[in-house]
């Protein structure tokens, strides 16, 4: 039996880790540009260890956050520095308590700005309602068409 110390470290392919995060190839090479990953070489191809894997999966999670890829950077190499990863975590507490706060001000504007247009939409069906009522089964149409689009958006995003 080989023991844990004297066993291969599995490795990945760019193939296999585009299938599992759901990226492309060309992300990959971008980040390796941006020298956020550093695969190894066979050949010419790329072989991605569990650190790189590792790297991939805080890089994609920082960016569905909102994290700037220096941002992402400087945590990273952070890690590579060592510490026990306190300085790590501690630069991730700080950015994402920015994230925060800067999302919850995104949403604040992006409330009131469906509040201002509700109240438009409003305004609007009772003008068209007193002036031209032929023309709000258009706009009743329209919506609906609208909706389906948003929902077939939404369904194919949740595949």
């Amino acid at each position: 039996m080989v023991s844990e110390l004297r066993r291969p470290h599995r490795t990945f392919t760019i193939r296999q880790l585009c299938l599992e995060f759901k990226c492309t190839p060309r992300a990959l090479r971008f980040y390796e540009d941006k020298g956020l990953l550093t695969p190894a070489r066979d050949g010419m191809n790329r072989v991605y260890s569990y650190k790189d894997r590792a790297r991939l999966q805080l890089i994609l999670r920082g960016k569905r956050v909102g994290l700037a890829l220096a941002e992402i950077g400087e945590i990273l190499d952070l890690y590579d520095e060592g510490d026990n990863c306190a300085a790590q975590n501690l630069k991730s507490l700080g950015k994402f308590r920015e994230r925060v706060v800067a999302l919850e001000a995104q949403r604040d504007d992006i409330d009131k700005a469906i509040e201002e247009l509700r109240g438009a939409c409003e305004r609007l069906e009772s003008h068209l309602a007193n002036t031209r009522p032929d023309l709000l089964p258009q706009a009743e149409d329209y919506n609906r068409m609208l909706r389906q689009r948003l929902g077939d958006l939404e369904h194919a995003e949740a595949k």
